[in-house]
């Protein structure tokens, strides 16, 4: 299985994007040197996607497949493609406080600690719906990893259209979010000019 090993802070300074929207409260104290040179068109719209892509953690097929999955569904295709990345499993944890960053959630997922309507599911990418609840399984509630995340969490704002109890390590979908409820520093019409060449 492939996967981004790049640090996340070097990654972010390349990315000019704010590790805070990854979970990471630390400042990189590099300084960046810029050039004067302007970015091209093209330039602009790449750094997009790829600022999509380090956020979800989703790599370049899988999040071309959300690209065509967003094309064929009604409204607008920018829109679409936030709104099925932002209802991935492992952005949904993560949003609800019950993972620091999204990589945590994902593994959490992937060592199937996670029941959604009852069932285990341990697939990161798996697409929540409207009414799903999601918890952590029984054994892992009073695990110490979980006592440290909520800890940690505790003061992070749960999204609009999450119900979260963290006492009882449980997420509620309210509704599906509208691109409003998406606090993500990405420009989607660049993505959507970018692949529409």
């Amino acid at each position: 299985m492939a996967v981004n090993r790049v640090p996340v802070l070097k990654e972010c300074r390349a990315l000019d994007l704010d590790p805070v929207y990854l979970g990471i409260d630390k400042k990189s104290h590099r300084n960046t040197k810029r050039s004067n040179k302007k970015t091209s068109e093209y330039g602009l719209q790449l750094r997009e996607k790829q600022k999509a892509k380090f956020i979800y953690g989703v790599l370049e097929k899988p999040f071309r497949n959300y690209y065509e999955k967003a094309s064929q569904m009604k409204g607008m295709v920018g829109e679409n493609l936030m709104i099925l990345l932002e209802t991935r499993l492992d952005n949904v944890l993560f949003r609800a406080g019950l993972g620091r960053t999204r990589r945590e959630t994902r593994q959490i997922v992937d060592h199937r600690e996670v029941l959604v309507n009852g069932k285990c599911v341990n697939i990161p990418s798996y697409r929540v719906k409207a009414g799903d609840v999601i918890e952590i399984k029984e054994d892992a509630k009073e695990s110490q990893r979980f006592k440290d995340i909520v800890e940690t969490t505790q003061g992070r704002g749960v999204a609009a259209w999450l119900q979260s109890d963290l006492e009882a390590r449980k997420v509620t979908i309210l509704q599906l979010p509208t691109r409003e409820m998406i606090d993500v520093p990405v420009d989607e019409m660049l993505i959507v000019e970018l692949y529409s060449k």
